[in-house]
């Protein structure tokens, strides 16, 4: 059977540990963005793009709007997603 990580063709990482107590960790902010994202995100990588946004932007609501710019960018660069939105998929 295969894992539950989503449709795409961008690269895959394994990590060690118990992914849901890292992602049980997270600021509860960050926890409802990545609740809605489109693409699967590892904890670890959603918190260092969470802290690094935070940083740059200053409040929560900033920041998740530059994750979700984030991630229409990846969705861009996502070949099954490309093929969606072109209406061949």
């Amino acid at each position: 059977m295969r894992a539950n990580t989503g449709n795409s063709t961008l690269a895959r990482r394994r990590r060690a540990g118990v992914p849901m107590d890292s992602y049980d960790r997270l600021p509860p902010a960050l926890r409802r963005w990545l609740s809605e994202a489109a693409l699967p995100w590892s904890p670890h990588s959603a918190l260092r793009a969470w802290r690094k946004a935070l940083r740059a932007c200053g409040d929560e609501d900033a920041a998740c709007g530059r994750l979700s710019r984030i991630k229409a960018a990846q969705l861009r660069r996502d070949k099954v997603w490309a093929i969606r939105r072109s209406g061949r998929g």
